[in-house]
């Protein structure tokens, strides 16, 4: 039985987590999780069934893949805090900006590494999680994390060099399709339509296009186009979103964070 670890309970690891338990991929007792914050893994025990550690050191000497779930900026010191504890251990990082390579010049010799960018739609099966091509997982410890991702959502392999605005796009890109759902929202409630309704709406709406996207394998502007009678309300909606400069906008918002990320 492979055991599995994360050091680290917040959002984004919180919801791999979740959403892994739920999904029933880890055997019973096969997943422990350590946060500084007691109650997220009180919480992980008692509705997933996540041993709750008393101390990362104690994720790591009991399982074989353990997932660094905290903060970019925190990565390093808890390397240096375990040290040698880790080495002969898989580890998977999370943590915007740690690729293999910096990985591998962060930890002991001797430490396998996967690099991985997921996204918080994880907690409801529906993730979209990248994973760096380069990798010293072994071929089973890659199969397992691998396996865990895909029981939650959608995995992509992608390079090294695109890991980064790839990131940005399907790691913030949910709190940028939250503001487009309120702002539908916001057009609709102003005409009379009860908010939770118009909610409901725009988030069904944009899940629906979503999946004519994946499903059709159309051009995102042949399916607008498909929208939009000559002279009739969308194309005056899409004017509308034109002179707004919607696309630039859209596009400045990867533009940012991809930057910061570097």
């Amino acid at each position: 039985m492979v055991k599995f670890g994360f050091i680290g309970a917040g959002n984004m690891a919180g919801a791999i987590a979740k959403g892994a338990a739920k999904a029933g991929y880890f055997d019973e007792g096969g997943a422990m999780a350590f946060d500084i914050n007691g109650a997220a893994t009180a919480a992980l025990e008692k509705e997933y069934g996540i041993k709750a550690a008393a101390s990362a050191a104690e994720v790591v000497g009991a399982c074989d893949i353990v997932l660094l779930g905290v903060k970019p900026n925190v990565i390093k010191p808890v390397i240096d805090e375990l040290g040698d504890r880790l080495v002969g251990k898989a580890i998977v990082c999370i943590a915007l900006g740690w690729r293999k390579k910096q990985l591998d010049e962060a930890l002991p010799k001797g430490v396998r590494v996967q690099s991985v960018m997921p996204n918080t739609p994880c907690l409801v099966s529906a993730g979209m999680t990248l994973f760096e091509a380069e990798t010293s997982l072994t071929s089973d410890e890659l199969t397992f994390v691998k396996g865990m991702f895909e029981r939650i959502g959608k995995v992509e392999i992608l390079d090294a060099k695109v890991m980064g605005p790839a990131g940005t796009l399907t790691g913030c890109g949910p709190a940028f399709a939250y503001m487009f759902i309120e702002a539908l929202a916001d057009g609709a409630v102003y005409h009379g339509v009860p908010r939770d309704t118009a909610y409901r709406l725009a988030a069904q709406m944009l899940m629906g296009s979503a999946k004519m996207v994946l499903e059709t394998g159309m051009h995102p502007g042949a399916l607008k186009d498909s929208v939009c009678s000559p002279g009739g309300s969308t194309i005056r909606g899409v004017d509308a979103l034109e002179k707004g400069a919607f696309r630039a906008t859209v596009m400045n918002a990867i533009h940012g964070p991809e930057t910061y990320g570097k």
